[in-house]
Parts: structure tokens; C-alpha cells; sequence
């Protein structure tokens, strides 16, 4: 079965989200239904270092079927990035002109750089019954949820602001400066982990990967964003 996987939401209430809960853990279908079946859109989050590009790797590679869609983004592409296959890099005015057209789903700016995520490829996959993961920041997860409101968000969070540090620092790619900017807007970003559906946090990585499995699978029950653990965890983050 092929699936389509997207990464962020809009607050919810607890009734809502329960709602929203109980369609997802349906959603798990046979091959006989695939083909009759809407696909679900799975969104993922994460503050910047947390880890969110790398599971999101691990777990297309643990289940081939998902297809992740790539956005678009005017910031210039590292040494070890291909156009296409991390992003689609555009010009600032083509950006702009697709923004003007409507043909985003979603779009925000970031660290002085825009991303979005056309709207026609995920609606055409979902149409055919594939499942579509995105891969975006918190932001674009609010408009993708107000746009589709059954997509399936998670938003994932680094064990403490240390492991954070690390990570952005482990990079080699920023300067102390964004470093420390990029530290400070993850606590913003944080904030909204509430708004999520599902919470997992990157302290083992194979574990998390694990979870995100259990979230494909219908099986994340035990995950959601409003269970004690992760307002202790918040808390002493801010």
C-alpha cells in the first residue's frame, strides 16, 4: 500500500480531538479497501534540532509504502542537498507568484526563508487513496489543518533543551549567532505541541521511530499530546 506522509494543527479542544482520534484508529484499512479509501495525511512538526528530518527518513525506510511530499523553499540549498529531494528551491518572486496563485496548501516564513507545500500533489495522492506524509514546522501544520481537518498531526520533541544544543550544534552548518536564534524560537515552537494530535519524544531514536510506526499503524493511543508526561516535560523546557 503506498502512502503519502505530510508534517503541524490547529488548537483543539478534547472532545475534538478525540473525535478526530477515534476516525484515526478506523483508518488502518485492508488492500481490498485501499483502492475505496480517502488517504490519510499524516503531519509532522518539530522545533529545529529535534530530530524530525531523520525519523522521518527511518520510518520511510521501515515502511516503503509511504511517500513523502517535498515542499518548496526560497533559502539556498546546503552542499549535501539536491533540488527535489530535500526541497524544491525557488526564487523568492516564484514563491511569491505560487502564493498569489493559490497553488500552496500551506506556506510560512522561518528564519527569514519561505517553505510551503503544493496543494495539487497531495490532494491528487489522497484522492487515490494513498496515505501522504509532510514534513513542515508548526505554522504550515495550523493552515493544514484548518484546510484538511482530518489529517493525523504529530509534533516531535527533543528530551531537554541540552540535547537540543547539541544537535543544532552536531550540524556544522549554522554560526554560534543562528545557533542561539534557532534555540530561542524553539521554546516559541514548543508551545504549540499542544495543538498536535500526537507527541513523541526523540530521546531514543529507534523507540521514536517505533512510535511513529504505532501512529501510522492506528496504534498511538498512548501518544496523544494531552497526556501528563509531556505538559512535565514542557514545563521544564520553558
Amino acid at each position: 500500500m503506498t502512502t503519502f506522509v505530510v508534517l503541524a494543527s490547529r488548537p483543539c479542544t478534547k472532545w475534538l480531538r478525540a473525535a478526530r482520534t477515534r476516525r484515526y484508529s478506523s483508518g488502518v484499512t485492508s488492500q481490498a479497501e485501499h483502492s475505496a479509501r480517502r488517504g490519510r495525511l499524516f503531519v509532522i512538526a518539530a522545533p529545529s534540532g529535534a530530530g524530525k528530518t531523520s525519523l522521518v527518513n527511518a520510518l520511510l525506510a521501515r515502511r516503503p509504502g509511504l511517500q513523502l511530499s517535498i515542499s518548496h523553499t526560497t533559502r539556498k540549498a546546503r552542499e549535501t542537498e539536491q533540488h527535489g529531494r530535500e526541497y524544491y528551491f525557488v526564487t523568492p518572486a516564484a514563491f511569491q507568484q505560487s502564493i498569489g496563485l493559490g497553488d500552496f496548501l500551506e506556506h510560512a516564513q522561518v528564519f527569514g526563508n519561505h517553505y510551503g507545500t503544493a496543494r495539487e500533489p497531495v490532494e491528487r495522492e489522497l484522492t487515490a487513496g494513498h496515505d501522504v506524509v509532510l514534513e513542515i514546522d508548526w505554522q504550515g501544520a495550523r493552515q493544514v489543518r484548518a484546510a484538511l481537518p482530518a489529517a493525523i498531526t504529530v509534533f516531535i520533541l527533543p528530551p531537554n533543551r541540552a540535547a537540543l544544543e547539541t544537535r543544532l550544534r552536531a550540524r556544522r552548518t549554522d554560526s554560534d549567532d543562528v545557533i542561539a536564534r534557532r534555540l530561542s524560537q524553539a521554546v516559541g515552537d514548543m508551545s504549540h505541541a499542544r495543538e498536535f494530535d500526537f507527541v513523541v519524544v526523540n530521546d531514543d531514536f529507534d523507540r521514536a521511530v517505533g512510535e511513529l510506526e504505532m501512529i501510522v499503524d492506528g496504534r498511538g493511543q498512548a501518544l496523544t499530546a494531552d497526556r501528563p508526561a509531556i505538559d512535565q516535560l514542557l514545563r521544564a523546557m520553558e
